[in-house]
């Protein structure tokens, strides 16, 4: 899956743990040494991109660290150091525990200058349906006021569960730039992520990026089913399965992550006589940023058609990235693990293939009649473990992907975290990269749709297109 920065608190970043000297400047030197030696894509892109290109990335990243003054600033600094190589499966995870009782002074955020109680009332009285209101987050602990300002939108805080946001302070931008609108969102640490136009969905609901914000104020006449319909999977925290018509049946699996399974395989055994009777299947994956690729093995079933080829990978053989495997041969009773140490250990500074084969071909002795048609949605929010269900099932005669292309997270994978020198936060890399490369590369390219939802079609709608399209 994607890993993103999850940084809790600001810090004053000039410390002193265990005698060392943590600034951005030391901190930089450990990760970029660290990741040049371990991480399995490393190599890859230098040989892609070509070393003065890196050369000078690391010079201009060096130039601003130096600068840096908080530690909420060094890592955003780190980050962006990682996104030369790729976007997704990277992270700088700052460690709460050591960090959870510093000071939060050194925040520094932009604010917005007003009287909310007049603007509340303002709001109230408003009939205009657009972005000014007043919403709360959708998982979140925020509310949030959306003010217009000229062509752009402000949005501040109002009220927060969060220690690090304070009211006034500025939650998100919603700005045009020659006749193209762009949405900022600062996410719980701070940092900005950037995003297109944001869409309102119905008139209760306002996506940016992948952030939902339900709307408090003004009040409107409730929206039609399909909205609320839309609202209720893209924020479900488990999967569910419901039947749309008699012909159609629609899953909505929001995450590979292991703790799915239990319910992802308790909703296939529930409903598999249903599932077997009935002519179509939505799979709804849209923003499923993965997890283990072991979740959906059962699901694999009703997909089935013919054999399934699926490319292996090798694992960059380091005394760093082995210790990965001997954690897992002294808590697993499977000697696979000891057995893969071992060979990883006699092969340092090499690629290994632990399962000696460069294809391994998946077979099912009965092909189901039903579903005979298997429509799954994909977004740019699928990555990882689900670009690799993916890339599996499109294999199957009765399956099609609808949509947008996915992230592109699964070439380089397997991630793998070392706590820094300062222990003040995780460097995540990945150990692995797949066999598919440079062949088939999915990493910042993602998998395309066999059919492609353009903007015309609103993501609110996809169900409702998929289903005719499936039903015809």
């Amino acid at each position: 899956m994607r890993f993103l920065i999850f940084v809790t608190v600001a810090v004053l970043f000039a410390c002193s743990t265990n005698e060392q000297n943590c600034t951005c400047e030391s901190n930089f030197e450990w990760v970029k040494k660290t990741f040049e030696e371990n991480d399995a894509g490393f190599q890859y892109i230098i040989d892609k991109k070509g070393q003065a290109a890196y050369d000078i990335h690391n010079q201009l990243t060096l130039k601003k660290v130096k600068e840096a003054k908080t530690l909420t600033e060094c890592i955003g600094l780190l980050y962006e150091w990682l996104k030369f190589f790729r976007s997704g499966h990277i992270g700088i995870q700052l460690l709460r525990e050591q960090n959870a009782q510093q000071t939060t002074n050194e925040i520094v955020s932009e604010t917005l200058k007003m009287d909310i109680s007049e603007f509340e009332k303002f709001i109230s009285t408003k009939q205009e349906t657009d972005y000014e209101g007043i919403w709360e987050a959708v998982g979140g602990d925020y509310k949030i006021g959306i003010k217009k300002e000229g062509v752009n939108y402000v949005g501040f805080i109002i009220e927060s569960g969060v220690d690090t946001w304070k009211p006034y302070m500025v939650k998100l931008k919603i700005e045009q730039f020659d006749d193209k609108l762009k949405s900022t969102f600062y996410s719980r640490d701070h940092l900005p992520v950037e995003s297109g136009e944001p869409e309102l969905i119905g008139k209760k609901y306002l996506q940016i990026g992948q952030v939902f914000l339900k709307r408090l104020s003004p009040v409107f006449p409730d929206d039609e089913p399909f909205f609320e319909n839309y609202y209720k999977s893209m924020y479900s925290q488990n999967p569910f399965m419901e039947e749309l018509n008699a012909n159609t049946l629609y899953f909505r699996i929001p995450s590979f992550w292991h703790t799915q399974q239990k319910g992802i395989d308790s909703i296939l055994t529930a409903n598999r006589n249903k599932i077997l009777k009935t002519e179509n299947l939505i799979i709804d994956l849209r923003n499923n940023g993965g997890g283990s690729d072991g979740t959906y093995t059962n699901l694999k079933e009703f997909l089935y058609t013919n054999p399934v080829r699926m490319v292996s990978l090798e694992y960059l053989s380091t005394p760093l990235n082995n210790q990965r495997f001997l954690e897992f041969a002294n808590s697993s009773i499977d000697s696979w693990y000891k057995e893969t140490y071992e060979k990883m250990q006699g092969k340092l500074g090499e690629f290994v293939n632990p399962f000696d084969k460069d294809i391994i071909i998946y077979e099912r002795n009965r092909v189901h009649k039903y579903p005979k048609n298997v429509g799954i949605l994909i977004n740019e929010g699928c990555a990882s473990a689900t670009e690799q269900f993916l890339f599996e099932t499109k294999q199957s005669k009765k399956v099609k992907l609808f949509g947008v292309s996915t992230m592109g997270a699964s070439d380089i994978s397997n991630m793998y975290s070392v706590e820094s020198p300062c222990k003040e936060f995780k460097l995540w890399y990945c150990v692995s990269r797949s066999l598919r490369i440079p062949g088939m590369t999915i990493d910042d390219i993602g998998l395309q749709p066999d059919f492609y939802l353009d903007k015309s079609i609103p993501q609110y709608k996809w169900v409702e297109f998929v289903d005719e399209i499936l039903s015809k």
